[in-house]
């Protein structure tokens, strides 16, 4: 299915019956449950079973770490290239059979317990898994349409984490059978490796994007060009850096279960077991929300909630765990049953889901915003970001434990930064804090419905036409639509507190009556040429101001004027008629007996709210009253 065509499902769910994404998220599923069985069952193996002298168990999942990771910081430049110039379908068969190979060098490894062999196949996975990642992301944008992008991403995130815990649970149970464990484990391994291999050929062909690619070897100016790629959109490489951010947190968090289990909850193995288990299925349900609070399209509104939430509970965190009493080591039955330890879980479980919401709408934004013949390679750059990110994170907490910080100590640090950075990265990327605004508007101010969103492009420059009814009217435009929006607009509602604030983030253009201010309107018509020019979606209100009595006004000539220069600049831009319906007579609207915004609570909480989006019309020879005829023809239906 092409990534334009109409959704023909009801929900995520629905992918899993689909040939174009099943294959694929049990492939990435078997990978993922397959690095991690083998990495936590080495891990056990040196750590309680074997004793190497060169290898102390206190370093064991360190090293184990360190070896995984580094071929993300060495290979993932190559591994976005090869994505970007080879059918990515190839890729992963390609990937898959290097793991069959690698899981077969391993199952020897266990056998004879030979550590080394074993350290060389980690490093060994984690170059496999730096060759899967960008097509792991890549492969996604090609065949699912944006209003499956979200819902996608997010099978995608919680079947990575499901799978990495069923792995990490699989590979310390079957290493601790007595006699067998070590074959065992072999034979898992080999297994997995096979299952995924072929279900991998069921995987339907994914074009190069770029085939005519030369491939530059030299990791390190290749990452530099990656990064210089991914900086020439501000939104993408900040979502990077976002990205990059929530695995720091993650990491932070992830590290010090084992401690924070046995020193600070006084909790044995399984009380550690437990709270990995909460915060995979934390991180599963936020990835698995996301579909449903976004409706279906790629709504970054959600990343400020979910930084909100993130920080909110890991502050809880610490004050959760400061006020536990000393006890003695306790397993899990006792641990489950005192209250305190319920509010350390449900911290833990709704920091987890918000971290969902978080991340899942920045890698769909990426996915959607990157050029697709350099989408591989910019996701290459993530996971090079990640990684630098990660060893940050384990330096970080090192330090801080050095210098005596506790465990919730260090949880804390974490979640006030996370405050800040958050903060950071929405002042320097207001679409982000823009969308949460729009979000909360048609959520929880309104009961926002939007029909005909089809006609909305995903691609493309067009001329969005709306009437005019209240000063929230542009808010819910921006809830509407999967893309940013500019927005020409009266230049007086600009003076309008907190509105006007909102409005000047957006960089709407203000536009005022040729006789009143020549030069504000000769500027706003050259933004709007320029908008249009860059592919954007530019919007307006025909009326050319709020109406005063709920009824839809004649449309001024602005619009011609705006359409014949795209014509005259070669662009052939269509129109989008749009209503919004029953918004008259609302707090943000006027009324006939005064103003806007007087009376909050005049017509209820939660009142119910339309947008109506017409299909496009062309823009060559359209008139002013042909597109208020259409316009109230969407007031009426």
């Amino acid at each position: 299915m092409h990534a334009d065509a109409p959704t023909q499902h009801p929900n995520q769910f629905a992918l899993l019956r689909q040939r174009r994404f099943a294959p694929f998220f049990w492939t990435q599923f078997s990978g993922a449950a397959n690095d991690n069985l083998f990495k936590f069952a080495f891990t056990v193996m040196v750590t309680y079973q074997l004793s190497v002298a060169w290898l102390q168990p206190a370093m064991a999942g360190l090293v184990i770490g360190a070896l995984f990771i580094l071929p993300f910081l060495l290979f993932s430049a190559t591994a976005g290239q090869l994505t970007d110039k080879y059918d990515k379908t190839r890729m992963i068969r390609f990937v898959k059979n290097l793991e069959v190979a690698i899981m077969l060098v391993a199952a020897a490894g266990f056998v004879a317990g030979n550590v080394p062999v074993l350290l060389l196949c980690t490093f060994l996975m984690g170059v496999h898994s730096t060759l899967f990642g960008p097509v792991k992301f890549a492969y996604l944008p090609q065949v699912l349409s944006e209003r499956e992008l979200t819902g996608g991403n997010g099978m995608v995130e919680m079947g990575t984490f499901v799978a990495i815990l069923l792995g990490n649970v699989a590979g310390g149970l079957l290493v601790a059978l007595p006699g067998i464990g070590h074959s065992t484990v072999a034979l898992a391994c080999v297994l997995l490796a096979l299952v995924g291999r072929g279900v991998a050929q069921w995987i339907p062909s994914a074009p190069a994007t770029d085939p005519g690619l030369r491939i530059n070897w030299n990791p390190v100016t290749e990452t530099w060009r990656n990064l210089q790629l991914a900086r020439r959109h501000p939104v993408v490489f900040r979502s990077l850096l976002g990205i990059s951010w929530m695995w720091f947190f993650g990491a932070v968090f992830l590290s010090q279960f084992p401690s924070f289990a046995k020193e600070i909850l006084h909790g044995n193995e399984q009380v550690a077991s437990l709270l990995l288990v909460v915060f995979s299925i934390g991180i599963g349900t936020g990835s698995l929300l996301c579909e449903v609070l976004s409706r279906r399209h790629v709504e970054i509104g959600l990343v400020p909630l979910g930084a909100i939430g993130m920080s909110v509970f890991a502050i809880d965190l610490y004050f959760a765990a400061r006020g536990l009493p000393a006890s003695d080591i306790m397993g899990l039955a006792a641990f489950v049953s005192q209250g305190a330890h319920w509010r350390v879980m449900a911290d833990l479980a709704l920091l987890s889901l918000f971290a969902g919401l978080y991340s899942v709408p920045m890698y769909a934004l990426i996915q959607l915003r990157s050029a697709p013949t350099h989408r591989a390679r910019i996701i290459a750059a993530n996971n090079i970001l990640n990684a630098l990110f990660m060893i940050a994170s384990a330096l970080m907490t090192g330090a801080l434990l050095s210098a005596g910080f506790t465990v919730p100590q260090v949880f804390l640090f974490t979640g006030l930064a996370n405050a800040v950075v958050a903060g950071y990265i929405f002042l320097l990327v207001p679409e982000y804090l823009l969308r949460f605004v729009a979000w909360v508007a048609s959520r929880f101010i309104y009961r926002f419905r939007v029909r005909g969103d089809a006609h909305l492009p995903t691609s493309g420059a067009a001329v969005l036409a709306c009437n005019h009814v209240s000063f929230i009217d542009a808010v819910l435009l921006m809830a509407a639509s999967p893309r940013p929006i500019y927005f020409m607009m009266d230049h007086r509602i600009f003076q309008v507190p907190v509105l006007g604030w909102l409005f000047r983030l957006a960089k709407a253009i203000p536009i005022a009556p040729q006789k009143e201010d020549p030069q504000v309107y000769a500027a706003a018509f050259e933004r709007a040429a320029q908008v249009l020019q860059g592919g954007d979606l530019l919007a307006l209100f025909p009326e050319g101001g709020i109406t005063r009595d709920g009824q839809l006004q004649p449309f001024k000539g602005g619009i011609v004027k705006i359409l014949e220069r795209a014509q005259a600049d070669g662009l052939d831009v269509p129109v989008i008629p749009m209503a919004l319906t029953n918004l008259w007579g609302s707090y943000f609207s006027r009324i006939e007996q005064g103003g806007a915004m007087v009376r909050p609570f005049r017509r209820g909480w939660l009142n119910r709210v339309g947008l109506n989006v017409g299909a496009p019309l062309s823009g060559q020879g359209l008139e002013p009253e042909q597109l208020r005829t259409r316009v109230a023809q969407l007031l009426a239906t």
